[in-house]
Formats: C-alpha cells, sequence, structure tokens
C-alpha cells in the first residue's frame, strides 16, 4: 500500500494562507520571498493581508496557492523528507497540477510561479468579462449532466469542466448556455444548480486562446523528469516524460479536470492515503466522499506537517 500527495486548485485561497508557516519556518519564508522576487510583487503581503477581492484575482490566487503548497514541501524536506522516499505519486486540481511538478523538481519554484501567472492572465483575457460562466451542477451523473449541456448549447460552448466526485460536477461556456444548462439539470432533478462566480469560462473550449499562450510558455522552460510520477488530470493516467507532461498542461486549459477518476486510480492502483499539501481542505473532503476506504488528511499547518512527518 502506499502513499500520494495531492496539491488544491483554486477556491482554496484564503487570506492569512501561509503566514502561520513563514512565521514559523525560514524555509517557508524563502519560498514566498522567491515566488515575490519571480513575479516582481509582493505576494506574500496580499496573501496575508488581503484585500480579499484581489486575492481571488486568478493571476494572484493560482501562484499564491501554489507558493503555500510548496512552502510546506520544503519545510518537510529540511527536516529530511525526500518525496521519492515515501510517496508513490502526485497529482494537482487545476492549477495544483503545477504545484504537485514543482514539488517533484519537474519546475522550478520560479519558473512555476512565472508559469502560473501567465496561465492566469491567459485563462483571465482569452474571453471578454461577461460572455463565459460556470455553474456547479449537484446530485446530477455526469452522463447527465452530457446530455444538459449537449442540449443547452445550440452550437454554442457548453461542457463539463470539473469532474469533482461527490455528485459535483462544475460546467463551463458561453454564459447563455450555461445558464440554460442549469436551468435544464434542475428541471431532470439536480440538487443544486448554481452559477459561480467566476471571472471566466476555465477548462472549455472558449480556453483556446490561454491554451496557445501556455504551449508557448511552457517550451520556454526547464522540465526534468518527475521525481515520481504525476497523475494527469486530463488522462488519469501516471506521466513521467516532462513533454507529455507539458503537452497535458496545455491540454488542461480547455479539458475536463478528472478529479472523481483521479481519486478512484488511486483506490485502484494501492494507494491507502491522499495527503492534501496546501492551503484548505477541498480535496480531502472530496476523496472522503468519493471512496471511503482511503484514508484523507490535510496538510497545511505547523502542526499538521509535524503529524504527517511522524507518521510517514
Amino acid at each position: 500500500m502506499s502513499i500520494a500527495f495531492t496539491f488544491p486548485g483554486q477556491g482554496s485561497q484564503a487570506v492569512g494562507m501561509g503566514r502561520d508557516l513563514a512565521e514559523a519556518f525560514p524555509e517557508a519564508r524563502a519560498v514566498f520571498q522567491e515566488v515575490d522576487e519571480a513575479l516582481n510583487q509582493p505576494l506574500s503581503k496580499l496573501m496575508w493581508e488581503g484585500p480579499e477581492d484581489e486575492l481571488t484575482l486568478t493571476a494572484n490566487a493560482q501562484p499564491a496557492l501554489m507558493a503555500v503548497s510548496l512552502a510546506a514541501i520544503r519545510v518537510m524536506e529540511k527536516e529530511g523528507f525526500r518525496l521519492q522516499d515515501k510517496v508513490a505519486y502526485v497529482a494537482g486540481h487545476s492549477l495544483g497540477e503545477y504545484s504537485a511538478l514543482a514539488a517533484a523538481g519537474t519546475f522550478s519554484l520560479s519558473d512555476t510561479a512565472r508559469l502560473l501567472r501567465i496561465r492566469g492572465n491567459a485563462m483571465q483575457a482569452a474571453v471578454p468579462v461577461g460572455e463565459g460562466a460556470m455553474a456547479a451542477i449537484i446530485g446530477l451523473e455526469a452522463a447527465d449532466v452530457e446530455e444538459v449541456c449537449a442540449s443547452a448549447a445550440k452550437g454554442a460552448i457548453c461542457q463539463i469542466a470539473n469532474d469533482n466526485g461527490g455528485g459535483q460536477l462544475v460546467i463551463s461556456g458561453a454564459r447563455s448556455a450555461v445558464e440554460e444548462a442549469a436551468r435544464l439539470a434542475s428541471e431532470r432533478g439536480a440538487k443544486r444548480a448554481i452559477m459561480l462566480p467566476v471571472s471566466a469560462p476555465f477548462h472549455s473550449a472558449l480556453m483556446g486562446p490561454a491554451a496557445e499562450r501556455m504551449r508557448e510558455a511552457l517550451a520556454e522552460v526547464q522540465k526534468n523528469a518527475p521525481a515520481v510520477p504525476v497523475i494527469a488530470n486530463v488522462t488519469v493516467s501516471p506521466l513521467t516524460d516532462p513533454e507529455e507532461i507539458a503537452a497535458r498542461l496545455v491540454e488542461q486549459v480547455t479539458g475536463r479536470v478528472r478529479w472523481r477518476e483521479t481519486v478512484e486510480w488511486f483506490g485502484g492502483n494501492g494507494v491507502h492515503t491522499l495527503y492534501e499539501v496546501g492551503s484548505g481542505k477541498v480535496l480531502t473532503g472530496l476523496a472522503r466522499r468519493i471512496n471511503r476506504d482511503l484514508n484523507a488528511v490535510a496538510v497545511n499547518t505547523p502542526a499538521d506537517i509535524e503529524a504527517v512527518l511522524k507518521a510517514l
């Protein structure tokens, strides 16, 4: 039986994130300083003091979440932890896949921060504000949601963006189509169909320009084989080849985050414990709903890190 590390995605950010790590550990402070320098921005000040609406902006939230995850990893490494000695796989939810790859050594910390800033800006710029939308559909199976999206599309883009498990799917695309799909989902028996307060239709075909920008950016950075395989969002398969990893990251911009299948893959491939490294506990909650046999543990405070180091 083995262990996997998972890394959270957008929505797990909160004002104050990572501050306790920075106060407790010089290794964590060094991570936040390096990210600030890579972005030429006092991002850590925004993370710890807000304002929340500025932290929530995609271009800020993405590198900020990565920084907290990597701060926790660096603290563990200072205590002698080596990913390849204790962990079989890594995976991350959307932007968290970049955090996973940084933790596994595929990208440097500075390059990961810059890639996520490019990704956030490119995703925001791909569609004029107001033209795209996303909605959470609770309580319908994926096949039913796919049918609802097809019925609502009428030539526009409307697709499943995230299959988060536990009966939670997120759809994305043109605003009119997503609104119609949400209405149809409610008629079909969804427990809830909620329009989300997001600024762009992430993980939809409308993100095509952002995918091309990421193809360019990923071609320019140093890429190493990860210390352990990464389970890619779009293929739910273990990858170790740097060029294939980059290709799947490009695909991920417009493709579905297959998180339910990822957790199921772990359960079917000998993983018994998932540690969620970084801000919040979203993935831990999802894992418990998807597969109750998995031990799911959130790691984001000094006490959490101490407990994990003892358990590993």
